[in-house]
């Protein structure tokens, strides 16, 4: 059972996916971030590959990608953040990213390298299922679940094919448009974490605009598996990255609040044992199921 898996099987809340650009605002701080990210409660790691041209980002999240650029973060640093991760903490780390740095190394040298350095999984924004065969194959090859996400307008024809290659979970975006805070959801949120349910048995983790422990409760009353923030964290490390002491403490601070909106509604929130965080942390219609624009 991957590390993923392992970390839904038996949940008793939503559990929280934390998302963190690599490299930002350099790579020492970055991984004093992913740190108190995880010192926090964070059940799953999301690392952001930097890249010049981020794909469905705002500009919290493009700021830091330039901020890491400029500090020298490439991939190979991504894999030295996630090793240096993986040697704290037995945290699920999701790899997010573009195609293009995929393309440049090769897909089975990425795997392989993302594998080796600890990663559990990879999702790439950009790289449609109906061409992912050739990484889809890499992936597997070197254990690596592959995260699809499912926008809001993704028509119900395209879901059995993204279900079918998706493993781990797989991220339902909220709304349109791009990353960052938001003051509301969108309430159809809990009807397509439903239709999703009955395309697939796959955890579903709810992301974009998720930025306050009310969201979170929202996202649990929704029933869905996880919920993902990002731009929210990526701002306070933008705001304190001068001083990586406060940045820890804010993070950790911040990340321990929405972990606690993470509990199903009427039910006390309990500890999950065996805790994937250790040691570093104890404790057939026509109809679309997202209506709106077909995707193309």
């Amino acid at each position: 059972m991957s590390r993923i898996a392992a970390a839904f099987t038996g949940a008793k809340r939503p559990l929280l996916v934390v998302y963190l650009v690599g490299g930002d605002p350099d790579p020492d701080a970055s991984l004093a971030a992913a740190t108190a990210i995880v010192e926090g409660g964070a059940d799953i790691l999301e690392i952001g590959i930097p890249f010049t041209d981020p794909i469905a980002d705002g500009p919290v999240i493009q700021e830091a990608n330039v901020r890491a650029l400029a500090a020298g973060m490439t991939t190979d640093r991504i894999f030295a953040l996630v090793r240096a991760v993986r040697g704290r903490s037995a945290v699920p780390i999701v790899l997010m990213t573009s195609y293009n740095p995929v393309y440049v190394r090769g897909d089975r040298r990425f795997c392989r390298d993302a594998r080796d350095a600890g990663a559990d999984a990879v999702l790439i924004t950009d790289l449609p299922p109906e061409e992912s065969g050739p990484f889809d194959a890499a992936a597997r090859e070197y254990g690596l679940d592959r995260i699809f996400l499912v926008a809001p307008n993704t028509p119900e024809t395209r879901l059995p094919l993204i279900a079918d290659l998706a493993s781990g979970f797989l991220y339902l975006i909220s709304v349109q448009g791009v990353t960052g805070v938001r003051e509301n959801l969108d309430p159809a949120v809990s009807r397509r974490v439903a239709a999703l349910r009955s395309a697939t048995s796959l955890p579903v983790a709810v992301g974009f605009g998720i930025s306050r422990p009310d969201h979170v409760r929202e996202i649990a009353g929704a029933r869905a598996d996880a919920a993902v923030v990002g731009s929210a964290v990526v701002r306070i490390v933008g705001e304190h990255g001068g001083d990586v002491a406060a940045m820890q403490a804010a993070l950790r601070t911040y990340v321990a609040g929405m972990r606690a909106a993470a509990v199903l509604p009427g039910s006390p929130q309990k500890s999950r044992g065996g805790s994937p965080l250790d040691p570093l942390r104890r404790g057939g219609t026509a109809t679309p199921l997202f209506p709106g624009p077909t995707h193309k």
